[in-house]
């Protein structure tokens, strides 16, 4: 996996973390144990530090960026979908951020909430816990998030963590 530092920034990943060798990690990157990053994921951290909790996993070609003083964090068993773009923004524990979704400069994303698929969560936007955001730029529906949806990502993602560790192996 190409894992860079940028002068005194260094990543730093958890050893029961799966992070893909065709993902990129650059700078003050901290991955928590159990979490996964995967295939053509992009987390860069050259302004201000990107942390992943525990037992979450950022998918294919996702892009996680910090801004100056803005860092970008995403708690534990969170689920970060395919081609997601999350810059300066946090994500509380047990938040989906789902695929092709943006989270911008200062959002938050509370506990159990949900953004939707292709939605845009604008700079400043709060999402309460257990709310769904959907469209763009989005809109939030109180309470609707589909809390089994989360956990049982986490929990598939903790296993195909552990899975890929064990068994991927390059053929070429």
């Amino acid at each position: 996996m190409p894992v860079y530092a940028l002068g005194d920034l260094v990543p730093n990943v958890h050893d029961t973390a799966f992070v893909h060798p065709d993902a990129v990690l650059i700078g003050d990157v901290t991955v928590g144990a159990e979490s996964s990053i995967w295939p053509s994921a992009v987390l860069r951290a050259d302004e201000a530090p990107i942390i992943i909790g525990a037992r979450t996993s950022i998918q294919d070609g996702s892009v996680i960026h910090s801004a100056p003083d803005l860092p970008t964090e995403i708690a534990a068993d969170c689920l970060v979908g395919h081609l997601a773009h999350l810059e300066g923004c946090r994500v509380e524990t047990r938040g989906f951020i789902g695929s092709g979704a943006m989270v911008l400069h200062r959002a938050h994303i509370g506990t159990g909430a949900l953004v939707a698929a292709n939605a845009v969560v604008l700079a400043d936007v709060r999402v309460p816990a257990g709310a769904l955001a959907a469209g763009v730029p989005a809109t939030i529906r109180e309470g609707a998030a589909n809390r089994a949806l989360v956990e049982h990502a986490t929990e598939f993602y903790v296993r195909e963590t552990s899975r890929y560790r064990r068994l991927l192996r390059r053929l070429d």
